[in-house]
Parts: structure tokens; sequence; C-alpha cells
């Protein structure tokens, strides 16, 4: 006798990967994260806008956070009962802690060729902030509404940033 028992589905889905500082791990980084919200069923929408936000804090973790012989930790959390994708990324950098921007006023420069990843992160997550990760390095994290895979409406608040949050 065969019997199935409903499937319910769990209250939480994570995914962590440590990749090589580099821009084939920023890459990389990118290709996992949007695979994994493939395979949780993230509706199109969240799953572009959160694909571009690992793109963004994975290519400053490889830029900015690099340190020789050191990798970097991405991390992703669907939480189904909050209705919330969090995306982190951790790396060993020793610098400052990157600032949520609220100033659009005073662009980067138009040649530049950068100054515009915490722009798009600002724009494209509900909120976002950083914490530091002890001994010396630091985590910056954002989170997105997590929508059923039907509803690809656009988000109606301005983002929310904060400079740290506790796990």
């Amino acid at each position: 006798m065969n019997v199935s028992l409903p499937h319910t589905p769990a209250a939480a889905r994570t995914f962590a990967q440590q990749l090589s500082s580099t821009r084939r791990g920023a890459r990389l980084a990118r290709l996992l994260a949007a695979a994994e919200f493939r395979a949780w069923e993230v509706s199109p929408y969240v799953a572009e806008r959160a694909e571009h936000i690992v793109a963004e804090l994975a290519a400053n973790a490889a830029l900015h956070g690099r340190v020789r012989g050191r990798d970097f930790r991405l991390e992703l959390r669907s939480e189904l009962a909050s209705g919330l994708l969090r995306i982190e990324v951790t790396d060993a950098g020793r610098g400052h802690l990157p600032f949520p921007l609220t100033d659009f006023t005073t662009p980067p420069e138009a040649e530049s060729e950068s100054g515009r990843g915490l722009l798009l992160v600002t724009a494209l997550a509900d909120r976002w902030g950083t914490q530091p990760y002890p001994p010396s390095g630091k985590t910056v994290w954002a989170e997105v509404s997590h929508r059923p895979a039907c509803d690809a409406s656009p988000r109606p608040a301005e983002p929310r940033v904060v400079r740290s949050s506790p796990k």
C-alpha cells in the first residue's frame, strides 16, 4: 500500500556558499543565486531584483572587500512566514562599513566606471544595511519582499535603509 503524505513547505529556505574574491566568484554568486531563486519558485519580478542585488554586493566584496587568500560568503534566506528574501554577503575587508545612500542629488561622475552599485541596491532592496563581522570583516545585507510566483506587481514603498541588524 502506497500512502502519499501532503508536502508542507519549509518555514525557511537557506543557501550559503564560500566564493573566491574574484570577478569570477562574483559572477558565480549571481548564477548560483538565480538557480536558487528558480528552485524556490520566487516570482520573476522579485528574482530579477534580488539577482541584481547579489551581483552588486558580490562585486563589491570582490573589488573592495578583498583580502588576499580570503573568500567571501554568499547567504540567501527565504522566510515564508515573514515574506522576506534576505541576501547577505560577508567579506574579510578591513575597510569602513558602506553607508546606505540617501543623497540621490549628487550622482557619480558620468564617465566613472564605479560608484553606482549601492545606488542600485538602495533602489532595488526594500531595505539594506551593514554589520561588522568579527574579527575584521563586514556583512552587507539586503531584504526584498517575497511575493508569490503569480504576483509580478511593482513594489509600492520607498527603500528603507538601516546601519545594522541582528541575525
